[in-house]
Formats: structure tokens, C-alpha cells, sequence
């Protein structure tokens, strides 16, 4: 027997899509969930009975409700069925449509500074580094990259590709990041809502820079990305700092600076909280985008390791059911190597046409032939095979620099295995500033904890990145670091 909701995912639901059946129904549940037309202690129909309606596979629902259910949408009860989670918000406030979003219809929720009427012409040093969260470039063999640029510049040249363009980026890989967007995070991006960037940081920059005007205010977590305070500050911005939990951000804070402050925009990280790893919660997801829209306030989405999660299937992020309040950052420095610089945007079209004008007066066109090189990767598959190499590296490095923390310094400090990313929070019960005065003069190179910190009350922690070190390099650096924490 059906339950009391009516199904109308039907018109979401098309196997003609490049998202994958169970990934449409994750997606139109989410919607629905969002919006307030699925409030939380509502049960849903069984897998059968929903697979009946859609017209799909019992399996299709069935992996469906399993990915919800361990990210934490829906839980089960026993006997009585399977139930929008009681956690959640009782009382969403409203989207203007339970449709699924369409970009090119959709208008921004946040104040930005549009282009002009007539836009332009399309730590170093020696020792032991723990980095915090870089992967590993050797991984990506170099050869087979040369061999990659040398393809792409002659299809480029000949394809007559290698003049000046258009500063979002090369249409070939916007494209090809739209489709990865699409069918691996389910997300409705096309072309036309993609700018390509150096890197994720260079993304940043560019997005504060056509949200914020000097005075304006910036909400961080009070454990943070230092670039994104430096960021912020350099454009004139105001940062306030809001508290920060197992669960992600003090959402009752985030309101009260949202009433004192003239906030604009709030930085998050919510796949792999930076520093602490931790994932926002999809209950305090639904808060932070009720309080967005009742604010006016854009919300800065960094997913920098996106396709490093080793518990579970990935948290969506929020940028797929939000698209009018989101600016989404992606990054391919993470997933291939560092030294490639290929970051992108994600966004409504009048804001990337805003992104665009300021890449025009700075950088003029980007990274033509590196571009060219990327898009062939990911069109050819190289990057979902070297996607699938490095992750498995990664676990392992995952779980043996686990088992050296727990070997050196076992009694003073603690950490949690991280689900996913490429770095640990690791805390420490001896007095911090000493030990890394003393990690220092051993010849261990780190992020100071107070990188970490935009205000003096947050908690006192490392971010040790494992993914860039093979074993021999990890055990030395924790060696280092356990002799000076036991100094």
C-alpha cells in the first residue's frame, strides 16, 4: 500500500539522462526534502511500490534509499518502513518550485556586481614537509602527461584552438567538466555555468571578488582555510567568524552575525570541513541554506577533494539543490597534480558572465594548451582511471598513517579517522607553540596551528596531510613530530 505522499518524481526521473536512474531519484527525493514537500517523519513508499510507479528496477530504488539513508536523509524503522530522518528541520522555508532547478532559468538569490554594459575582449626550503592534503604528483606518470600535452597541441593547432578565447575557458573543457558535474555529482551544470580557473584559490578570489565590496562581511568557521581569510581581508572584506562543531557549523551563530553584520557571503567547506575533515550534516546543510535565503546571503561551496571519500558514497553537494544561492568550487589540481592549475567555477550564468569580465582584466584567457590537455584526459577516460589508482594509494597511505600516529603518539594526541580527504586533525595535550618550535628546529616543515584559527578562542590542532608521502617519508615525519612533541 502506498503511503499518503503522492509521488511526483516522474518528471525527474528520465533514463534518457546522463545521471545515472538511482542517482535521479536520490536527487528528486533530496528536492523534494529541501523544499518542504517531504518534512521530516514522513514515511516513504516501500521499494517496491516506488519502482512500480517509476516504471524502474526495485534494485534502481532499493541503492537509491540505501545511499539516503547512510547519508543521513532518511533512516529506517523497523517493520513500519523508511522515513524522512526526524533530525531534520521540521519546517524548511519554502523554494520558489519543487521542480527540479533549471539554470538557464534560474536568477541569483544574493546581491553580486554584474559586468558592464560592453565587457572586454573575450613553503618551501629543505626537510621534512607535512603538507595538508596535497596529493601525491608522482603518481600521474610524467611521460604519459608530456605525451597528453603533445596530443592536445596538435589537435589544438590544427583545430585552429590556440588563439586568444573566451576568458571562462576553453568551450571543450567546460564541457567535458560540465558532463564529470552531471554524472558523477549529479549536479545541473552545462558550459554555460562553467569558468574555469587556476585552481581552486584563484576561484575563490575571483567569486569574492563580484560578491563583496569593501565593509561587506564574509562568515568563515572559526577553524578555517587561511587563503580564503587572506582572500577576503585583501578585497576589503570584513571576516566574522562563527563557531564550529563534530557536525559542522554553529548554525544558531551563523543567524546572529547574519542580524549584526551585513553579511554577503559565507565560506564553506561542507564535503571535508577544512581543517577538521568533519562533513556537514545534511540537517545543518537545510539550516545554513534556510538562513542564506532569508539573508540574501550567497554561500561559497569549496568541494576540493570531492572524489576522496572512503566511507560510503560521497555527500551531494549543496550546489545541486540549491543552484541560485550557491557558488560551487571544483578543483582538478586534486584530483590529477597540483602543478596542473586547472580550478573551475560552477554558478547561474550571470554570475559566471561577471567571473568572466574579472578573468578578462587579470588573466586575460587562462591556460589555453593546459586546458586542451585536461579535457583530453577526461574525455579519453585517463583521469577516471587515475581517479580510481589514486584512491586506492590513499586508503592504504590512509590506514598506515593512521597506525604510525597511534605507534608514535599514543597518549598525547588524538585524532579521528577521517571518512574522507587527504589530511588528519590531529590534537595535541602538550602546550602546541612549544612542540612546533621544536618540530621546526628538526627540520619539519607544517602549517602552523594558528594558520588554522580566525579567532583565539577555536580549538588548537594540526592538519597533517598522509596522501603526498610514500611509507618511508611518512614514518619519518612522524618520527620527527612524536620527538618533538615528547621533547
Amino acid at each position: 500500500m502506498l503511503r499518503p505522499w503522492q509521488i511526483s518524481l516522474g518528471e525527474r526521473i528520465d533514463a534518457g539522462r546522463e545521471a545515472p536512474m538511482y542517482m535521479q531519484i536520490v536527487h528528486a527525493l533530496i528536492r523534494d526534502i529541501e523544499t518542504g514537500r517531504l518534512p521530516s517523519g514522513t514515511f516513504l513508499p516501500s521499494s517496491r511500490d516506488l519502482a512500480a510507479a517509476l516504471g524502474v528496477n526495485r534494485k534502481t530504488v532499493v541503492l537509491a534509499y540505501e545511499d539516503l539513508i547512510a547519508q543521513g536523509w532518511l533512516s529506517t524503522e523497523g517493520t513500519r518502513g523508511t522515513v524522512v530522518s526526524r533530525a531534520l528541520p521540521k519546517s524548511p522555508t519554502p523554494a520558489p518550485s519543487a521542480a527540479m532547478p533549471a539554470l538557464l532559468d534560474d536568477e541569483p538569490q544574493y546581491r553580486f556586481t554584474p559586468p558592464p554594459a560592453r565587457p572586454l575582449a573575450l613553503p618551501g626550503g629543505a626537510g621534512i614537509k607535512l603538507d595538508e592534503g596535497a596529493p601525491d604528483g608522482r603518481l600521474f606518470p610524467a611521460d604519459q602527461l608530456a605525451r597528453a600535452y603533445r596530443a592536445a597541441v596538435q589537435r589544438a593547432s590544427r583545430g585552429n584552438r590556440l588563439q586568444y578565447r573566451d576568458p571562462r575557458g576553453t568551450e571543450r573543457l567546460r564541457e567535458q567538466i560540465a558532463e564529470m558535474l552531471r554524472s558523477q555529482r549529479g549536479l545541473p551544470f552545462t558550459c554555460d555555468n562553467i569558468c574555469i580557473t587556476r585552481g581552486s584559490q584563484n576561484g575563490l578570489f575571483l567569486a569574492l571578488q563580484v560578491l563583496i565590496r569593501p565593509g561587506d562581511a564574509v562568515i568563515v568557521e572559526e577553524l578555517t582555510y587561511e587563503p580564503a581569510v587572506a582572500a577576503i581581508r585583501a578585497l576589503g572584506g570584513v571576516v566574522i567568524p562563527v563557531g564550529l562543531d563534530e557536525e559542522g557549523i554553529d548554525v544558531a551563530e551563523m543567524v546572529a552575525a547574519c542580524r549584526r553584520h551585513a553579511v554577503r557571503a559565507v565560506f564553506l567547506t561542507p564535503h571535508h570541513q577544512f581543517p577538521t575533515t568533519v562533513a556537514l550534516r545534511p540537517e545543518r546543510r537545510l539550516q545554513v541554506l534556510d538562513v542564506a535565503r532569508q539573508f540574501g546571503v550567497a554561500i561559497i561551496e569549496d568541494d576540493y577533494d570531492h572524489e576522496f571519500h572512503f566511507q560510503s558514497q560521497p555527500l551531494l553537494p549543496m550546489a545541486g539543490y540549491a543552484p541560485g544561492q550557491v557558488i560551487y568550487l571544483g578543483s582538478m589540481s586534486k584530483l590529477l597534480l597540483p602543478a596542473l592549475r586547472i580550478g573551475y567555477l560552477a554558478a547561474p550564468e550571470p554570475v559566471i558572465a561577471a567571473i568572466a569580465h574579472r578573468v578578462s582584466l587579470t588573466d586575460g584567457m587562462g591556460n589555453t594548451v593546459t586546458e586542451e590537455t585536461c579535457a583530453d584526459l577526461i574525455e579519453s577516460g585517463e583521469v577516471r582511471r587515475h581517479a580510481r589508482k589514486a584512491w586506492r594509494v590513499y586508503a592504504e597511505r590512509r590506514s598506515a598513517f593512521a597506525a604510525l600516529l597511534e605507534e608514535e603518539l599514543a597518549g598525547a594526541a588524538q585524532f579521528t579517522l577521517p571518512d574522507g580527504g587527504l589530511a588528519f586533525w590531529v590534537r595535541f595535550a602538550g602546550d602546541l607553540d612549544a612542540i612546533e618550535e621544536r618540530a621546526r628546529a628538526a627540520g619539519l616543515r607544517f602549517a602552523s596551528h594558528r594558520s588554522f584559527m580566525s579567532r583565539e578562542s577555536a580549538q588548537k590542532g594540526l592538519r597533517l596531510g598522509f596522501a603526498s608521502l610514500d611509507a618511508s617519508e611518512a614514518r619519518r615525519a612522524i618520527a620527527t613530530l612524536a620527538a618533538a612533541v615528547h621533547g
